[in-house]
């Protein structure tokens, strides 16, 4: 069925079927209604193709994500999709994992197809946006080293966020505090281990760093803890750079034998929603993951309407939220929402 079958069955011109199908205001609620009609009962559907001719406009966000796997973006996707379909667009998701090259090939499978680009990428460095973006192409750049360049860009607060849990794990008096790093050349894991480097250095400075190497998955994370017991002394506490980690290190302390907090205190970054129901449940850095998602599309929306932002770059704030798992009392937790 064509738009012409629509517009004989409906005893309507062309014109005020497309006018009815956009829903201009032009047309008549009663003649809007029997148009609508008519293309239920042809089962008519508009040519999307043909209409993104016409509108220049695809309805369709693409999100450039470097894992698809684990709660975190999950959260993320969950955000940019809520956002996405109160504006009634859609939303196309791909991963890109191993190098710059492999984003640079997502990116130009996108091209046509979207209206606008989110991109979150260790990958995603100023040669390969210039080199498979068109320069038109509207994009937000999510937690990435080019933040405050010449793109739109949101991002966490991770450098504070990390200095915060460190002064919050000295506060609870432990002085030995180990981290679990994330993956290298990650912009996120980069800016972690740069709080907790600083903070260690500010608030106890006769202290050496502790490092573990992980890559923010629970194996990388359950290596570490079992890593613990080569360390001598043993920490008083482990930070952990993401929440996922931090529960893989949780179970391996058990399997040492080791009570959390009782003998070892234990803090993340995230608050993935089942950081609050492992055993102990977790201390960590609060991220509004799902916000970060759909702030991002929102700002992506409005530049996609030509809407001019106030400024380029935006950070969002983490909050401490505490649980039994750091020694502290859960009354301390500052942020409950």
């Amino acid at each position: 069925m064509t738009i012409k079958d629509v517009a004989k069955a409906a005893g309507v011109s062309v014109a005020s079927v497309s006018r009815a199908l956009n829903g201009h205001d032009s047309v008549t609620p009663d003649t809007r209604q029997r148009i609508l009609d008519v293309a239920a009962r042809l089962r008519y559907m508009p040519n999307s193709a043909a209409r993104s001719l016409i509108t220049q406009r695809t309805q369709t966000i693409g999100a450039v994500l470097p894992d698809l796997h684990g709660e975190f973006f999950s959260e993320l996707i969950r955000g940019m999709d809520a956002a996405a379909r109160a504006r009634g667009l859609h939303l196309l998701v791909s991963s890109s994992h191993g190098s710059a090259s492999e984003v640079g090939e997502v990116l130009r499978t996108l091209r046509g197809r979207v209206d606008g680009v989110l991109i979150m990428s260790p990958h995603a460095d100023a040669v390969t946006l210039a080199d498979n973006l068109p320069a038109a192409l509207p994009t937000v750049l999510m937690n990435t080293r080019l933040a405050g360049g010449d793109y739109l860009s949101l991002s966490i607060d991770n450098y504070g966020g990390a200095y915060a849990m460190v002064e919050h794990l000295v506060a609870c008096g432990h002085r030995r505090i180990a981290f679990v790093a994330g993956p290298p050349n990650n912009f996120d894991a980069d800016e972690r281990l740069r709080g907790y480097r600083d903070a260690l250095k500010k608030r106890l400075p006769k202290q050496a760093p502790e490092i573990l190497q992980g890559d923010f998955s629970e194996e990388s994370g359950y290596r570490a803890g079992l890593a613990v017991r080569e360390l001598t002394p043993r920490p008083q506490a482990i930070f952990a750079a993401n929440d996922m980690m931090a529960i893989g290190c949780l179970f391996a302390l058990k399997e040492l034998g080791l009570d959390v907090p009782g003998d070892i205190a234990l803090a993340g970054f995230d608050d993935i929603p089942i950081a609050r129901f492992v055993s102990p449940p977790l201390t960590t850095m609060r991220v509004r993951i799902a916000d970060l998602g759909s702030q991002a599309l929102e700002r992506l929306a409005a530049a996609i309407d030509g809407q001019a932002m106030p400024r380029l770059a935006h950070e969002l704030e983490c909050s401490l939220v505490v649980r039994h798992s750091s020694g502290a009392e859960p009354a301390l937790e500052t942020d409950t929402s």
